[in-house]
């Protein structure tokens, strides 16, 4: 078999990305694949947010007119979470963020070899703390958290580093035809979309792994 490269299409205010991850190392764990190259990629959910982010109860009444909904579907992201070893935390979220500088964030974090840390500092100040991830001493602090330096974040933070280049990646996943997260690609070859099962998974990558004249 050949090596395994996935790319993972995602927004630091996914809840179903956060549930994705948590399936995808289940499903690494199940085939002992210790070495695969993962990769996080950018996508905004919602980029017509203002910088500051907005009230979080108000934008989700906009978003959901119908309570009940809401409220049903947080239940069942909470029951899904507890499977995986994810608590959230919804009442305790105050602000929905802007997340372009939570994206400039994980791409700094690929250069000094703490991406995945970083995303999953990201989802639980997020999801299980309720803290803004648009703020920029919050994303400095994750930053530390993870090895990274602190005093170098924040002056990127501050100022316009890679803005442009990684927004030019958000627009290049629509592009692409992703059109909503988590979506994951093996190999460069295998797509899935959404947080799939755990054996989803397995059996995606046992197959992005074959060599191309045993696949199909």
């Amino acid at each position: 078999m050949t090596g395994l490269t996935i790319d993972i299409v995602s927004d630091a205010v996914c809840p179903w990305c956060f549930l994705g991850k948590r399936r995808l190392e289940a499903a690494l764990r199940e085939i002992g694949e210790t070495k695969a190259q993962v990769r996080w990629r950018p996508f905004q959910l919602d980029e017509t947010i203002p910088v500051g982010g907005l009230d979080r109860v108000a934008y989700m009444s906009r978003k959901f007119p119908d309570a009940a909904q809401l409220a049903a579907a947080h239940e069942r992201l909470s029951a899904l979470g507890g499977e995986v070893g994810v608590a959230f935390a919804f009442d305790a979220i105050r602000r929905s963020p802007n997340t372009l500088d939570a994206h400039r964030l994980v791409r700094w974090a690929a250069a000094a070899g703490r991406q995945d840390a970083v995303v999953e500092g990201l989802f639980r100040a997020y999801f299980e703390r309720g803290q803004d991830v648009g703020d920029n001493k919050v994303l400095v602090e994750i930053a530390e958290g993870c090895g990274m330096d602190g005093k170098d974040v924040a002056e990127g933070l501050a100022s316009n580093r890679d803005v442009e280049e990684t927004s030019a990646e958000i627009a290049h996943w629509r592009r692409a035809g992703v059109n909503g997260v988590p979506f994951f690609i093996f190999n460069g070859k295998l797509a899935l979309s959404g947080a799939q099962p755990t054996a989803t998974f397995v059996a995606a990558m046992i197959e992005a792994r074959l060599p191309a004249a045993r696949q199909g």
